[in-house]
């Protein structure tokens, strides 16, 4: 189901009316997508939150209207200001809800790795977020790994992620995922008793 956002027509340009936009709530945007124009337009920013304050964030899809004709659109690109972090600028791309299309969904690690931690360990997102092609009515919320069960030294990679049934990843299989990092204190006290026990072994040898 997808989630309705009113865009209205803009006819002013330049960075003195982008200013003047945003200074009254409104963000500058563009709609475009195969065989249309592209489309000057602005949404309230208040009404931009809503849209995509659901799971999906900004992979929802949008019923885009815009002087009375309906896009079914997704968010292709977010411009924020450098500083404020705001959203200066939207870039909306039109959908066919059967054609497959490539999007960015998010990676979200839960459960905690004891036996890593046991051993001076840190659980590593090596991403996040995974690439994959689907059509939008299939785009996953996110993706979710649970990683109680990880031992030091393992890795998750991308083939290991199980796929919702229409989506792909189109990434290399082999790219890690989640890695497991092991801290230089770690390292150093495993040394350290690596350095004692040869120590030791060569003070019974000695004895001998």
């Amino acid at each position: 189901m997808s989630t309705k956002l009113v865009a209205q027509s803009r006819t002013a340009s330049g960075s003195a009316a982008a200013r003047r936009m945003r200074a009254e709530g409104h963000i500058p945007a563009v709609v475009y997508g195969q065989g249309m124009s592209p489309l000057s337009v602005s949404v309230e920013r208040r009404e931009l939150r809503l849209a995509l304050s659901g799971a999906a964030g900004v992979n929802t899809v949008l019923s885009l209207e815009v002087e009375g004709k309906t896009y079914p659109a997704v968010v292709k690109e977010l411009q924020r200001h450098p500083i404020k972090r705001t959203v200066s600028h939207i870039d909306f791309l039109t959908v066919n809800m059967n054609e497959e299309l490539t999007v960015h969904v998010p990676l979200r690690l839960e459960g905690e790795a004891k036996a890593v931690v046991a051993e001076g360990g840190l659980v590593d997102p090596a991403v996040d977020s995974i690439e994959v092609s689907c059509t939008p009515g299939n785009i996953p919320d996110e993706f979710v790994i649970d990683i109680t069960d990880m031992q030091p030294h393992d890795v998750i990679r991308l083939a290991d992620v199980p796929m919702p049934k229409g989506v792909t990843a189109t990434g290399d299989p082999d790219m890690p995922v989640v890695t497991i990092l092991i801290t230089a204190a770690a390292n150093a006290g495993a040394d350290t008793e690596g350095d004692a026990e040869a120590a030791a072994e060569g003070g019974d040898a000695a004895a001998e």
